[in-house]
């Protein structure tokens, strides 16, 4: 029997009962005096009893009636609540966020930036999850991931936040000894650090100035599945590497490595939020925002 039940109807019956006539509850709702009538006519004959007794002059409710009454009560007053508390999550950050990125992305942009905002929204608490595994955002119960690099296709939502450049560099204690390339053939004679989880991690195209594209096969001498370790390893002098520009650029203003070629360019990339749902919640909005302006001050 429930399942047939109009629940529109229960806000009808509370009206009336507050109201205390049918005129005044058509008034208050908007309706007709007869439609007020009908709609708890119906809703006595879905629950098969009598809520109210009514005659020319007045209407009082049944056992029944009162009963079912405050429970209607309350039910109206916990669906605003929901309700309210929907909108708020909707227009206003709050709650945790939850988000997953990779480890070396994350270190290096993600948790500085969550110092930050967290500044900004002291009401927002935050979990990271460090992970260079792609994450399944329902799964996990994330509110959003932070991906560098190609995105895959997916039936999720992504939002570009920025690009990152990729720059070959080494250590000048390994240039020091081993020489320094000026061409890009001439990395493929080098000791080459490669990042294994890349699609082509010893296969790279260089792109001079004036469009011509040359493609390198190198000599891998160690791999690492993150480019964290590589980047801790090139600072060690074990060779020449690939790496984002946000994972070295304090490095080679201190000199630690030094970029190779710059004459010519690698393959840039995409930095983008990814997230599930139409109507991502304002915590993830915010912060979607917050990390697209930051990142262009770069």
């Amino acid at each position: 029997m429930g399942r047939d039940i109009n629940l529109n109807r229960l806000g009808v019956f509370v009206a009336l009962v507050q109201a205390g006539s049918f005129t005044a509850a058509a008034e208050a709702l908007g309706l007709t005096k007869a439609m007020v009538s009908q709609h708890l006519a119906r809703l006595e004959q879905e629950l098969g009893v009598a809520l109210l007794v009514r005659s020319t002059r007045r209407m009082a409710l049944t056992e029944a009636g009162a009963l079912f009454h405050a429970d209607c009560v309350r039910i109206l007053a916990e669906t605003a609540a929901a309700i309210e508390r929907v909108g708020e999550a909707r227009d206003t950050p709050s709650g945790v966020l939850r988000l997953t990125t990779t480890t070396d992305y994350g270190v290096a942009v993600v948790a500085p930036a969550l110092a930050e905002f967290g500044r900004r929204h002291p009401q927002l608490q935050f979990d990271l999850v460090i992970d260079d595994e792609v994450a399944d955002l329902i799964a996990g119960r994330f509110d959003l991931s932070i991906r560098v690099g190609w995105l895959r296709d997916s039936g999720l939502r992504a939002a570009r936040l920025g690009g990152f450049r990729q720059l070959a560099v080494a250590a000048p204690a390994y240039l020091a000894s081993h020489g320094t390339p000026r061409r890009p053939e001439d990395l493929a004679a080098h000791d080459w650090l490669a990042i294994a989880v890349l699609a082509s991690p010893l296969r790279w195209t260089f792109t001079a100035a004036n469009g011509r594209r040359r493609t390198v096969r190198m000599r891998q001498v160690a791999q690492a599945n993150n480019a964290a370790a590589v980047h801790a390893m090139a600072l060690a002098g074990a060779g020449v590497a690939v790496l984002p520009d946000y994972l070295v650029e304090a490095d080679l203003r201190a000199g630690r490595l030094q970029a190779l070629l710059a004459s010519h360019r690698l393959p840039e990339g995409g930095i983008h939020a990814v997230y599930p749902g139409r109507q991502p919640p304002a915590k993830v909005r915010v912060f979607i925002d917050f990390l697209r302006e930051r990142l262009a001050q770069r």
